[in-house]
């Protein structure tokens, strides 16, 4: 059932949930970290307004810089002003950033230590229409094999703006991972949030399962755990917004509860949240495991529903993966 210390959405299950894409809660939570520190400026490559970085520039006009279409200069730009001080964050689409200009993070801001967010917006396979080459499926796995870079995966708009004034107070570089498309609205104001702490967010008292997810499939399988649950399956829900640093101790603890883990992520299996996960558990706690998310392969256009529905990251395809978990020994 619903842990309810995490103080969810009451109508997490209603048709009429609240619904927001991620990325406005970026937008919302910029604001914050800049009124509550003159030190933040923002800079994007020619996508204000897809990125929700407008309503920064609107409000401190003087602290923000166009770059335009040039994502390897934005983060050379975004590294010097850290070296003077600043707290740069840095917008654009994922595919773009970090995966056009993956080299120059690596060595103007993560080799040098700089404090600079990167923000990836329309990042997975729910850009939709957009297609498979708009579409990272990538950014986890190279932006987490980084050294000093930590990553962040919010589920959210609300979580979205929570990890963004976090980031603006942790020091160092850091990925914020942000979707297009509205998705329900899982957590509230009141809900616990802690950089490199993971929440969980449905609990059963004898777990079978234990579901791992981040990002807009936390949703996804909070109604996965409902339905399985209405078949007598008790799983377990954890919500891993921080990728790196992972808690470890949250995923070593379900998986011991559980003895079988189901991982969830809008991302290549491939080295991400998944992989991470089934590192920590390698090393301390070895257990089954099954990974739902793009099984190496490209996205392409169509709805972001169908798009989910078709790489098998829909609701009815984490009920048929935690059933066919259930049978292994």
């Amino acid at each position: 059932m619903i842990n309810s210390s995490q103080k969810l959405n009451p109508k997490l299950f209603d048709k009429d949930v609240e619904q927001e894409p991620i990325r406005a809660g970026f937008g919302h939570g910029l604001l914050e970290a800049a009124r509550s520190d003159e030190r933040v400026v923002g800079l994007c490559a020619d996508l204000t307004e897809s990125t929700k970085m407008d309503v920064f520039k609107k409000e401190f006009p003087k602290r923000f810089i166009e770059i335009g279409v040039a994502e390897q200069n934005l983060a050379a730009v975004a590294s010097g002003m850290a070296a003077m001080g600043k707290v740069p964050f840095l917008s654009s689409y994922a595919v773009f950033s970090p995966g056009r200009n993956w080299e120059q993070i690596r060595t103007t801001i993560c080799y040098n230590d700089r404090n600079v967010k990167i923000v990836g917006s329309h990042a997975g396979v729910s850009v939709g229409p957009d297609g498979g080459s708009h579409q990272a499926l990538e950014d986890i796995a190279i932006m987490r094999a980084l050294p000093r870079m930590r990553v962040l995966v919010p589920c959210d708009s609300i979580e979205a703006k929570k990890a963004t004034e976090a980031a603006a107070k942790n020091d160092g570089p850091i990925y914020l991972r942000l979707a297009r498309e509205k998705t329900p609205v899982v957590t509230t104001a009141e809900t616990p949030f802690e950089f490199g702490k993971a929440n969980l967010l449905w609990d059963s008292e004898k777990p079978s399962v234990a579901i791992i997810a981040c990002g807009p499939m936390v949703y996804n399988s909070l109604v996965a755990a409902k339905s399985l649950a209405e078949e007598g399956i008790e799983v377990l829900v954890l919500n891993l917004h921080t990728i790196k640093p992972m808690d470890k101790e949250a995923v070593i603890e379900v998986a011991k509860r559980a003895g079988r883990v189901v991982t969830v992520e809008e991302h290549q299996v491939m080295g991400g949240m998944g992989s991470a996960v089934a590192e920590v558990l390698a090393s301390n706690f070895p257990v089954p495991i099954e990974f739902i998310g793009v099984q190496d392969k490209f996205g392409q256009s169509g709805t972001p529903t169908e798009l989910v529905e078709f790489y098998g990251m829909g609701v009815k395809s984490i009920v048929e993966v935690v059933k066919k978990i259930t049978q292994r020994k």
